[in-house]
């Protein structure tokens, strides 16, 4: 596949659908994770703009920051600390509205507003987790949570 995508408009279910094939044609064929988190996160930032997406993965009693798209960012993140941290502790995905009102938020940058986030499994273990955040208040919702774990279950860990 050549690596520019089709991007389009519109509705955000219609953009996800056309998004996930082209990211199945990307990550598909390379065996490298590192290449393909880092294509996924390009791919998510060119369709929707969002402020910051990345990954981060379990070093031992710390979130570590992997492959992401957006500026600098948080590189250790302890369990139970900010979105990630809990994410991670409580290993389920989290949406959030308004992060500054999120008990114990940790601001990388003053410019998230909402964010979601996913814990990263294998072999029905959690490994990390995947982070979107955006510039915008209650960004996220139902539709980006449903079509972002179909992206994360693209993925080979």
């Amino acid at each position: 596949m050549a690596e520019d995508l089709n991007i389009i408009t519109g509705d955000k279910a219609k953009q996800y659908q056309s998004l996930i094939p082209q990211i199945e044609a990307l990550i598909n064929y390379e065996t490298d994770l590192i290449a393909n988190l880092g294509n996924v996160c390009a791919a998510l930032k060119e369709q929707f703009g969002w402020f910051w997406i990345g990954f981060y993965f379990i070093e031992k009693d710390e979130l570590v920051l992997s492959a992401f798209q957006g500026p600098v960012a948080c590189t250790r993140i302890k369990k139970g600390r900010g979105v990630c941290g809990t994410a991670w502790q409580k290993e389920k995905t989290l949406l959030v509205a308004n992060v500054d009102e999120f008990p114990g938020h940790i601001a990388c940058s003053s410019l998230s507003k909402s964010e979601i986030v996913f814990p990263v499994y294998k072999d029905d273990k959690i490994i990390g987790v995947f982070d979107v955040d955006s510039e915008h208040l209650n960004h996220f919702d139902e539709t980006d949570q449903q079509y972002l774990a179909q992206i994360l279950g693209l993925i080979y860990f």
